[in-house]
């Protein structure tokens, strides 16, 4: 996954509830260094018996872009969340390599 591009990341989930279970492998899925980096790591930590259903926005920075995803873990799951982030990175990826050269 490519997170070069993200600048924030902000959830809001039960991690004792089955159905947060993508968003807590979202936030395992980035690299260890990344607040080093940069990025912005925002978690909100919900009592046990809450039925709040979980949220995850990640943001992406770009001059043109500046694109806010509200993704749904349960409906997408951790494959779907990770191809939808990876898809708009990789767009801007390009718009990067293009840029330079």
């Amino acid at each position: 996954m490519i997170t070069r591009f993200i600048t924030e990341v902000n959830t809001k989930f039960n991690p004792f509830s089955m159905r947060s279970r993508a968003t807590r492998l979202f936030l395992s899925s980035l690299p260890p260094n990344a607040r080093r980096h940069g990025m912005q790591i925002n978690t909100n930590l919900l009592p046990r018996t809450s039925n709040e259903p979980p949220t995850l926005h990640v943001k992406f920075t770009s001059e043109e872009d500046g694109m806010e995803m509200k993704l749904d873990g349960e409906k997408l799951g951790i494959k779907g969340i990770i191809e939808e982030v990876d898809r708009h990175s990789r767009v801007l990826q390009k718009q990067a390599d293009l840029s330079e050269a």
